[in-house]
């Protein structure tokens, strides 16, 4: 790979991890038009920390609110102690899911699973779930108001990301949705609930490479892809909350669809 490819990719994955396509199928999707080599599924992980960066930069104060009540819960012995620590400890457990399911599947999410033809369909089916959570969804509540079962719903909608072409931000949005939540709660919620499942993935695939060997090279394009994800995925996050004040998800599940059509025909 070079640092041209490098940071390339990391736009792509900064553009598309919080906006609900699927980074990792456009991280696919990529390289196959221009002719380069798959990254893998240990490089998409990897520069997906600089999505995580992108996340605790732009939500520091609610992140900080929430650790101080979930530590607070600890002291008082009661982790149901106010609706902020509820909230921290559900993400924690809300995890779980996509962390068990991930660790199940390793070998077939990191290899079959990338074939484009399981992206095209993964792709059309979420953009389809979307619009009906839109259509079905009451969207007037807030993310505080999710009771610890509703958290574990949306926490096994996210581990529908395993598959490439379902999006991460895209299955949780859509879970959210279908709880009632307004979108740009969804769209909040599916960044925090996120963070845990980045940074363990990340931080596994970044060690992995380490022992493998990278070599200067391989430590510089992965810098640079970090860092451009990092600017790109602040940027996305406030698009998103922005679009979503005034817009659905409709366009997105739109273009979901569309692309998912062109993979299948330019594969046929």
């Amino acid at each position: 790979m070079t640092t041209l490819q490098a940071l390339v990719l990391g736009l792509v994955q900064g553009l598309t991890e919080f906006i609900p396509v699927s980074s990792t199928a456009h991280l696919r999707l990529v390289p196959h038009f221009l002719g380069w080599d798959d990254p893998g599924a240990a490089f998409s992980a990897v520069i997906q920390l600089g999505s995580l960066l992108a996340v605790f930069t732009y939500f520091a104060a609610d992140i900080w609110k929430l650790l101080l009540a979930a530590l607070a819960s600890l002291r008082h012995r009661n982790l149901n102690y106010n609706s902020d620590a509820r909230l921290a400890w559900s993400i924690a457990v809300g995890t779980l899911p996509i962390a068990v399911l991930g660790l199940a599947f390793k070998d077939f999410i990191e290899g079959d699973a990338r074939q484009l033809t399981i992206i095209a369909i993964a792709l059309i089916a979420l953009a389809l779930l979307l619009l009906l959570a839109e259509r079905l969804g009451r969207r007037t509540r807030l993310m505080q108001e999710l009771g610890v079962g509703e958290i574990q719903f949306i926490g096994l909608c996210q581990a529908l990301a395993l598959i490439p072409g379902c999006s991460r931000s895209g299955s949780t949005i859509m879970g959210g949705l279908f709880l009632g939540l307004k979108r740009e709660e969804a769209a909040r919620f599916s960044f925090l609930l996120g963070l845990p499942a980045i940074g363990a993935a990340g931080a596994l695939e970044f060690v992995k490479l380490l022992k493998g060997g990278l070599g200067e090279a391989g430590l510089l394009n992965l810098g640079v892809g970090i860092v451009a994800a990092a600017l790109s995925s602040y940027l996305a996050i406030g698009f998103l909350l922005r679009f979503l004040q005034r817009h659905g998800t409709h366009w997105f599940a739109y273009y979901r669809i569309l692309l998912g059509i062109f993979i299948l025909y330019s594969l046929s």
